[in-house]
């Protein structure tokens, strides 16, 4: 018995002397890093930094942009330029595919520089960030539905874009944000329906009834709106409620004749139909 306990203190022993070999060697590479970092960087001035930064973000190499923003702005925090390096980093952080650094980044330049004539690009930039989460791989090279995601993202974006215009009407990123939130409005609206029509599936018809009447009150003139009608016709058929599917029907008759103006997304190409067949909207 004392052999086994024996045995254990000194594989415990072993385990924490390890650890610690670990850590001290993660250390030494730290230090050898920063060392390295310094060799690197010796004499250089300001404009170097932001010659090499700006050569960095325009060949694409922006995790070496991020590295010489960071240590600009470490070295010369009171520059003349300090600002702008504040939004650099925001915008390479953005460029790598890092938007929770990038969203952090720009509201850092917003708490510090409220009164800097560029503070409208760092509320436009947020909107940016959120525009363009969670576009993969995929999402670049086939065109999937970005109405059946979560639209967490794009509601922030549309709230930035929001600020934006309440806060600097005469920016010049005003016409882009009001572009940008016109298409944010319709996918939250699609994204509405395809939640009506997982009630109707799931036989809620209610639910499903509300959630499109909500489209019609809250997304006026979107692409949405046609296909909202026909799941309330749906639902107030399976509910029996004749007269208010009457209503449905009559008025996506009088205002949509040909049928919707706007094709569906999802129905336009074979990946939108593989999208379906796979349930990945459910």
């Amino acid at each position: 018995m004392r052999l086994i306990l024996i045995k254990i203190i000194f594989i415990c022993f072993l385990g924490a002397a390890l650890q610690g070999c670990g850590a001290l060697g993660d250390w030494f590479s730290k230090d050898s890093d920063s060392s390295d970092s310094e060799e690197e960087y010796g004499g250089w001035n300001s404009e170097k930094f932001r010659s090499e930064a700006k050569k960095a973000v325009d060949s694409g190499n922006y995790e070496k942009a991020i590295k010489l923003y960071e240590a600009l702005e470490s070295r010369y925090p009171f520059g003349e330029f300090s600002a702008q390096t504040q939004l650099d980093i925001a915008y390479a952080y953005y460029k790598n595919s890092d938007p929770e650094s990038a969203i952090a980044a720009a509201d850092r330049f917003i708490k510090i520089n409220p009164r800097s004539p560029s503070v409208d690009y760092a509320y436009y930039l947020k909107g940016l960030v959120n525009y363009n989460r969670d576009i993969g791989f995929i999402d670049r090279f086939l065109p999937t539905d970005t109405s059946q995601r979560d639209p967490g993202s794009a509601r922030d974006a549309y709230n930035n874009f929001d600020e934006l215009i309440r806060r600097f009407p005469g920016s010049k990123y005003v016409p882009d944000a009001r572009l940008r939130m016109i298409a944010l409005r319709s996918n939250l609206a699609m994204y509405e329906v395809h939640v009506a029509r997982y009630y109707l599936k799931r036989k809620a018809y209610i639910a499903a009834a509300n959630r499109a009447s909500g489209v019609i009150e809250k997304y006026q003139r979107t692409p949405a709106v046609p296909y909202a009608l026909q799941v309330m016709q749906e639902a107030y058929t399976q509910l029996g409620l004749k007269d208010l599917a009457h209503d449905a029907h009559r008025i996506y008759e009088q205002n949509y004749p040909d049928g919707p103006p706007v094709p569906e997304h999802k129905n336009s190409t074979v990946s939108h139909r593989i999208w379906d067949f796979i349930g990945l909207e459910k």
